[in-house]
C-alpha cells in the first residue's frame, strides 16, 4: 500500500472522552465490571451535555476551533478535502486509515469528533462528506462501556446525531458498519462519483484489512501503559474479547422494557438510513 508512513493519528481525547472526567461516583443499584461500577454519574452527566452541545453548529463549533485550533483534522474548514465522521464507536479509525493509505497525493480529512455539527458545517461548506451509520443497538452497548453511562443516554444521543443529518442527507455519502467491515471499496467509490472527486479506492481485500488493523493496533498499544488494563479494555479503537464481554453484562439494561419505545425509534431512523 502507499504512502504508509505519511498517516498521523493524534492521540487527543475528545469532549466525551472519559480521560477528561473526573471524580467517578457509582449509580446505586448498578452492576460492576471489571471491578468498577458500570456507571458513572459524573461522567453521564458529562456524556449528556457534550452529545447535546456537538449537535448544533452554533454551539460546538466555536468550541472546537478553540480546543483544537492546533489539530488541522479536528476541524473542518476550506482547505478539508474530505470530511469522515460518525456517531462514536462506529469504525471511523479504520476508515479514515485505509482511505489516506492509498492516496498518492497529500489529502487532508477531518475525522473523529463524533460530532453532528461538524457534518452539517461541511455540508453547509460542500465539503465532501462520508458518514458512517452503525446499528444504534451496537452504538449504545460500545457506549456504555466506553463512557460509564446508561443505555438511555447513548440511545438518546444517537438519535439526536442522526436525526440532525435528515435535512441534508442527499449532500452525504452514507457507509454502513456493516458495508465498511465487509467491503468498504464501493463507498470510497460512491464518494468520487458524488463528489466528483479523484480519491485513490482502497482495494478491501483480506491482505489490506490486515495490515490496517496492525496499524490500528500499534496505535491502540500507543495509548496506554502496559498496566492499564480497564481504560485499554473499554477504549481500544478494535473488537477486544474483554469489551465484548462487558457488553454482555451490560445487555439487560439495554433490553429494559423502559426502553422499548426509544429501541423503536432509533430502529427506524436506522432503517431509514439503510434503505
Amino acid at each position: 500500500m502507499n504512502n504508509g508512513e505519511s498517516i498521523r493519528m493524534n492521540d487527543h481525547s475528545t469532549c466525551a472522552s472519559p480521560r477528561n472526567a473526573r471524580a467517578v461516583r457509582p449509580v446505586a443499584g448498578q452492576p460492576r465490571v471489571l471491578g468498577t461500577p458500570a456507571v458513572s454519574l459524573p461522567r453521564e452527566l458529562y456524556y449528556r451535555l457534550h452529545y447535546f452541545v456537538n449537535a448544533y453548529p452554533c454551539l460546538y463549533m466555536p468550541l472546537v476551533r478553540h480546543r483544537h485550533r492546533s489539530l488541522v483534522d479536528r476541524v473542518v474548514d476550506r482547505d478539508t478535502d474530505l470530511v469522515i465522521e460518525a456517531f462514536g464507536r462506529s469504525g471511523t479509525t479504520f476508515a479514515n486509515i485505509a482511505f489516506l493509505s492509498v492516496q498518492r497525493r497529500a489529502v487532508r480529512t477531518v475525522h473523529h469528533t463524533h460530532a453532528a455539527a461538524q457534518v452539517l458545517t461541511a455540508v453547509k461548506m460542500k465539503i465532501p462528506t462520508l458518514v458512517i451509520v452503525r446499528h444504534p443497538e451496537a452504538c449504545a452497548l460500545s457506549h456504555m462501556v466506553r463512557h460509564r453511562i446508561s443505555a438511555r443516554p447513548a440511545l438518546v444521543a444517537w438519535l439526536r446525531f442522526h436525526k440532525r443529518l435528515l435535512a441534508c442527507e442527499s449532500s452525504i455519502v452514507f457507509c454502513s458498519f456493516d458495508q465498511l467491515t465487509r467491503n468498504f471499496t464501493p463507498a470510497i467509490e460512491r464518494l468520487n462519483l458524488r463528489f466528483g472527486t479523484n480519491f485513490d479506492v482502497w482495494q478491501h481485500t483480506k491482505e489490506n484489512e490486515a495490515e490496517i488493523f496492525g496499524r490500528i493496533h500499534a496505535i491502540n498499544r500507543g495509548r496506554f501503559r502496559d498496566d492499564a488494563v480497564v481504560e485499554r479494555t473499554r477504549a481500544f479503537a478494535l473488537p477486544v474479547g474483554e469489551r465484548e464481554a462487558l457488553k454482555n453484562q451490560l445487555r439487560a439494561l439495554l433490553d429494559a422494557p423502559s426502553l422499548i419505545a426509544l429501541r423503536q425509534r432509533a430502529q427506524a431512523l436506522y432503517d431509514h438510513f439503510e434503505a
